[in-house]
C-alpha cells in the first residue's frame, strides 16, 4: 500500500465527520428559521405580554378571547361605580392580520443571533362594537335615570337672616348630560381602556361662580352703601341710619346693578320728620306765674327738609363712609332736643289774658310790662301759638284798611303781627283789649319798647296764649297759623 494510499484512508472519516457536523448545523439552523418562522422569539412582549415562544394565532386567540371578555368600568362624580358588558354592545375583536404581520417582522434567519435578545412590540389591536347599543347601554344605567339627582345651582348675592348681603358658593350638582356621557364613555371603548372616570363636563354644572365679576362688583357696591351709616346729631336723641336700614333701601336688580330706591329713602326722610319736626307741635309751657298751659300752632320749631335730607342721605350712601350730622333743616328752633322742649331760655312770653309780656335772657326775667292785645270782641284777637322773631323795624308806619299809624318800634313775631310801641294810648293792661284793643298786634308803652328793641335779637323765640277758650278766625290769625284759629265761611282770605 502506497503512502498516498495510506494518507487517504486517514482523511477520508475526517471528512466525512466534517461533512455530518456541518450537515447538522445546517439542519438545526434551517429548523430554527423554520420553527421562529411562525414562533416569536425568546424575550418577546406584546403589549407588555410575554408571548415568547407563542404563535401568533396564540396571540390572535388572547386578542379574541380580550375582546368577548372587554367591559368598562365607569366611575361617576361620586365615585360609584358602573360596569357595561362588552357583549351587550357586540364588542368584538377584529381579525385583520395583525399577528401575523407582526410575526412577519421578525428575522427568522438572524435567530441565533436573536436568541437573547428583548424584543418588545406594540400591537393596536382592533375591535369593533354596535354604537347604537352602546349608546342605549350607557342611557340605561341607573345614575343616568335618578329621578332624585341634585341639580346644581349657581352663586347667587342673597340677603341674610341679619339683613347684610353675601355671595353663596355655586353647587355642583350630579345630574347627567346624556350626550356627554355617551360620548366619553365611547372614546374609552374605542381606545379599549377598562376605566372611565366621568369629569364635570359630563354633568349639568352652575353658570355663575362665587368668583363671578358682576357678583362681586354688586357686593361691594353693596358694602359700600352699607358703610355709609348716618349718625345723626339732634340734641339728646338717638338716632341713625344703619346698615340694616340702608340695605332695606337697595334695588338689586335681575343682572345684579344695584340702586338705591329713592321712595324708600323718602319714607325714611319723612319719618324723621314726623319724629323730630316740632312746627306747630303742642307744648306744656310753665308760665310767669307758675302754672302750665298747653300751647301750639305758630310758626315756630324744627322743620326738616325733607327734599334736601333726601338729597344728602344720596350723598352720603354714594360717599361711602360713615357720617354724623345734623339733619338738613328748612328752619330750625333756638335749641335742638328729642322732644319739643326747644323754645331755650331766651323768650318772650305774651299772657293775653293777663295783659302782660315778659322778657327772659337765658332764664333770667330782663323786662315785663302790661300790653294791649287784639280785640277779640271784633275779631282782631292776636294770635296764639309759638313764634319767633321774624324782623325788627324802627320808624315805621303800620298801614291797615282804615288806619295808618307811626311807630317807633317794631318787632314782627307772626306774619303782619308784631310788639310796638303805642303812643296814642295812656294807659295798658287790665280788660282794655276786651273793648279798645288793637287791629291785632302788642302795644306797650314806649319806655318798655325801647327797651325791648335795644336788647331782643330777632329769631327770639315768642309764646303767645290765652288762659281762656278763645275763637280766632281772621285772615292774620289763619296765615299765622294760630293755635286757636278756627275756619268759617266767614273767614277772609
Amino acid at each position: 500500500m502506497t503512502n498516498e494510499t495510506k494518507k487517504k484512508r486517514v482523511w477520508l472519516p475526517v471528512l466525512i465527520a466534517v461533512l455530518v457536523v456541518l450537515f447538522l448545523v445546517l439542519a438545526a439552523y434551517l429548523a430554527g428559521a423554520f420553527y421562529f418562522r411562525s414562533h416569536f422569539f425568546p424575550h418577546t412582549t406584546v403589549n407588555g405580554v410575554d408571548y415568547s415562544r407563542q404563535t401568533a394565532a396564540d396571540l390572535k386567540a388572547d386578542n379574541v378571547a380580550t375582546g368577548a371578555a372587554y367591559e368598562l368600568t365607569i366611575y361617576d362624580t361620586e365615585g360609584s361605580a358602573f360596569t357595561l358588558q362588552g357583549a351587550d354592545f357586540s364588542y368584538a375583536y377584529v381579525d385583520a392580520g395583525a399577528e401575523e404581520a407582526l410575526m412577519e417582522q421578525q428575522n427568522i434567519y438572524a435567530w441565533p443571533l436573536e436568541l437573547q435578545k428583548e424584543h418588545t412590540y406594540t400591537l393596536e389591536a382592533a375591535f369593533t362594537y354596535d354604537e347604537a347599543q352602546l349608546e342605549e347601554s350607557v342611557l340605561a344605567l341607573s345614575f343616568m335615570n335618578n329621578a332624585n339627582f341634585t341639580a346644581s345651582e349657581d352663586a347667587e348675592l342673597v340677603r341674610t337672616s341679619d339683613g347684610a348681603y353675601e355671595i353663596t358658593e355655586e353647587v355642583y350638582g350630579n345630574e347627567p348630560v346624556a350626550d356627554a356621557v355617551v360620548s366619553a364613555v365611547t372614546q374609552a371603548v374605542a381606545a379599549g381602556l377598562a376605566e372611565c372616570t366621568l369629569d364635570r363636563d359630563c354633568y349639568v354644572n352652575p353658570e355663575v361662580f362665587s368668583d363671578d365679576e358682576t357678583l362681586n362688583a354688586a357686593l361691594d357696591k353693596i358694602q359700600s352703601y352699607c358703610s355709609a351709616t348716618i349718625q345723626y346729631d339732634i340734641g339728646d336723641a338717638d338716632e341713625s341710619l344703619d346698615a340694616a336700614e340702608i340695605c332695606d333701601m337697595l334695588i338689586v336688580g335681575e343682572d345684579y346693578s344695584v340702586t338705591v330706591d329713592t321712595d324708600q329713602v323718602t319714607a325714611f326722610v319723612q319719618a324723621l320728620a314726623t319724629a323730630y319736626n316740632t312746627y306747630g307741635d303742642e307744648r306744656l309751657f310753665t308760665t310767669s306765674l307758675g302754672d302750665t298751659v298747653t300751647i301750639g300752632g305758630g310758626d315756630y320749631g324744627w322743620v326738616v327738609d325733607k327734599s334736601g335730607e333726601a338729597e344728602q342721605i344720596l350723598a352720603d350712601l354714594e360717599g361711602g363712609q360713615p357720617v354724623t350730622r345734623e339733619p338738613v333743616y328748612e328752619q330750625t328752633g333756638v335749641i335742638r332736643t328729642a322732644d319739643s322742649q326747644d323754645i331755650g331760655t331766651t323768650y318772650i312770653e305774651l299772657d293775653y289774658t293777663n295783659q302782660h309780656l315778659y322778657y327772659y335772657q337765658e332764664g333770667t326775667l330782663v323786662l315785663d310790662c302790661d300790653i294791649v292785645s287784639g280785640n277779640v270782641n271784633k275779631n282782631n284777637g292776636s294770635p296764639d301759638g309759638i313764634f319767633d322773631i321774624s324782623y325788627k323795624k324802627s320808624p315805621t308806619t303800620l298801614v291797615g284798611e282804615d288806619y295808618e299809624s307811626d311807630v317807633t318800634y317794631f318787632m314782627v313775631f307772626a306774619y303782619n303781627v308784631g310788639i310796638h310801641d303805642a303812643s296814642w294810648r295812656s294807659s295798658f293792661g287790665g280788660n282794655i283789649y276786651l273793648t279798645n284793643g288793637s287791629h291785632g298786634c302788642i302795644n306797650i308803652d314806649a319806655s318798655s319798647a325801647t327797651q325791648l328793641y335795644s336788647m331782643l335779637e330777632v329769631g327770639t323765640p315768642v309764646v303767645a296764649y290765652y288762659r281762656t277758650s278763645v275763637t280766632l278766625t281772621s285772615y292774620a290769625n289763619k296765615m299765622a297759623n294760630a293755635y286757636s284759629y278756627v275756619a268759617t265761611s266767614s273767614s277772609s282770605d
